[in-house]
């Protein structure tokens, strides 16, 4: 969905800029003051050089710490389509200036709006926990070893047969963290002299693993395949900085789903652009995996498009599949050269057995393999879940921007001080729903994030809407007249069907 809408009103925005003048003008003077009358103010020891910087220092005392119990709650149970919420209170009395949060052992059952548990394997599952339970039995917790070495068992093995053969790949190779699979892929594939271009919102382990593999980095808009060809385009005529030599390799960074967006890449015409331009594609599928396409194959699926035009695909299995890890699926070539470089394979120690287990086991069920259809009325549960809150959300004059079937939906709340009413309300109204802001977002483009999960029933979204609804008119969430975001979220279900009815979805 067009992304010109996620922005706040011109008298929102100032106002935003106005009270962020006032809380840092307000903070300096504090500062000041404590300075010439509190003789006790932490300082750094003599020799040493600060750990971090004054703005950093300062952003953290006197910004982050007024809306810190907005993080980091605590759950007391698994997190199905309800999650018990630990209370937390703040032992201090000073207030928003200077909270500390401990635990009071009470518990808040809420309607779950904040885990990536799309298909709902993260709770109990008829068919995938006992088997669980039983490998940890034989293999215990731990391999205590790394893949290399003597950490690889047979399950690791069915594990990676079985992601190729989902995904559509040759082959495939798992490592044991999701962000680690990242970090440690990209230096692997790429190093000085080749040029990587990169989408402006790509999550942080994408920019991490970019950074270290000392390739060149470029950023296109996001989302936007014009200022993508324009770089390709300028990049390949002007050869490598300095010497003009051509790059070693070209690679194009992006997502399937963009976590903080909730928007689906655009695929087709990027897909179309690599081939013009001879660039190698890596494209993350750590929301979408699982989650988009009828049968869970990820945005190639939900496209159309052949998953063989992919040359580096790229998962985790912490979102649909309830169990930790990801994944790097390609060409054989490709994973037998990661299996000798991978850093992430070659020290890290490998994933335990019962969490392999997890993720064979939800395979077999989303691919129908246990013997029954569960997995994909999960997946077709989970895309009329999406749309209707996404649709009723946008109803009611909510700001919500993503793509149709995405079941992450973020609603935009512009200033900070929202985000710490919005999750009190919440939380008093047994919603739990997490708020993003700055750095993890632009300074005025603070947000709630909706995940929602196949284990939601249509009571328990009524039931959230019914609240929220009530919550967004009290604290004057309705900023934008919605009909064109229903509009394009129609021209946006238009467009999907369209594609796949032109490709039938035959590649996997």
């Amino acid at each position: 969905m067009a992304h010109e809408y996620m922005n706040p009103p011109f008298v929102t925005a100032l106002f935003q800029l106005f009270c962020f003048m006032l809380l840092s003008v307000c903070g300096h003077a504090r500062d000041i003051l404590l300075r010439l009358f509190y003789t006790r103010e932490h300082k750094t020891r003599e020799g040493y050089c600060p750990i971090l910087s004054k703005a950093e220092d300062f952003y953290q005392r006197r910004f982050f710490k007024r809306v810190c119990d907005c993080y980091n709650h605590v759950i007391g149970s698994a997190p199905d389509a309800w999650v018990d919420v630990m209370e937390r209170v703040d032992v201090t009395g000073m207030g928003a200036c200077d909270q500390q949060l401990e635990l009071t052992g009470k518990r808040n059952p809420c309607v779950n709006l904040g885990s990536y548990n799309y298909l709902g394997f993260a709770a109990q599952d008829e068919y995938c926990t006992p088997r669980v339970l039983e490998t940890y039995t034989s293999t215990n917790i731990s391999n205590c070893s790394s893949r290399s070495c003597s950490g690889t068992m047979s399950i690791h093995q069915e594990l990676e047969k079985l992601v190729a053969r989902y995904v559509g790949a040759e082959d495939s190779i798992t490592l044991s963290m999701g962000f680690a699979t990242n970090t440690s892929a990209l230096p692997s594939m790429m190093g000085k002299g080749c040029l990587v271009i990169s989408d402006a919102l790509n999550h942080a382990s994408i920019v991490f693993g970019a950074r270290l593999s000392g390739a060149k980095i470029k950023v296109f808009r996001h989302n936007d395949v014009q200022h993508l060809e324009a770089i390709l385009r300028e990049s390949i005529a002007e050869g490598q900085p300095a010497t003009h030599r051509p790059w070693k390799k070209v690679f194009i960074l992006i997502e399937g789903i963009y976590s903080m967006e909730g928007e689906v890449s655009s695929l087709p015409q990027i897909v179309a652009l690599k081939k013009k331009y001879k660039a190698y594609l890596y494209l993350d599928e750590a929301h979408s995996i699982g989650a988009m396409g009828p049968t869970g194959r990820g945005v190639c699926e939900h496209w159309g498009v052949d998953p063989r035009d992919i040359d580096i695909l790229m998962g985790t299995f912490t979102k649909s599949f309830g169990s930790c890890g990801g994944y790097i699926a390609g060409s054989k070539q490709l994973i037998d050269h990661l299996r000798r470089n991978l850093p992430g394979h070659l020290y890290a120690s490998s994933m335990p057995a019962g969490c392999a287990q997890q993720v064979v086991s939800s395979l077999k069920v989303i691919m129908g393999e246990d013997g029954t259809d569960r997995g994909a009325k999960k997946i077709k549960q989970l895309h009329d879940n999406s749309n209707y809150f996404r649709r009723r959300l946008l109803e009611m004059g909510f700001t919500v921007i993503g793509s149709f079937d995405s079941p992450v939906m973020p609603l935009m709340l512009y200033h900070p001080s929202r985000m710490k009413v919005v999750t009190q309300l919440c939380l008093k109204s047994h919603i739990a729903m997490v708020v993003v802001g700055f750095p993890a977002t632009p300074l005025l483009l603070s947000r709630a994030r909706v995940c929602i999960s196949a284990s939601h029933t249509k009571e328990d979204l009524d039931y959230a809407l019914e609240h929220l609804l009530t919550i967004g008119q009290d604290t004057k969430l309705m900023f934008h007249d919605t009909r064109p975001l229903l509009k394009l979220l129609d021209e946006d279900e238009k467009r999907i069907k369209d594609a796949r009815q032109q490709s039938g979805s035959k590649f996997v």
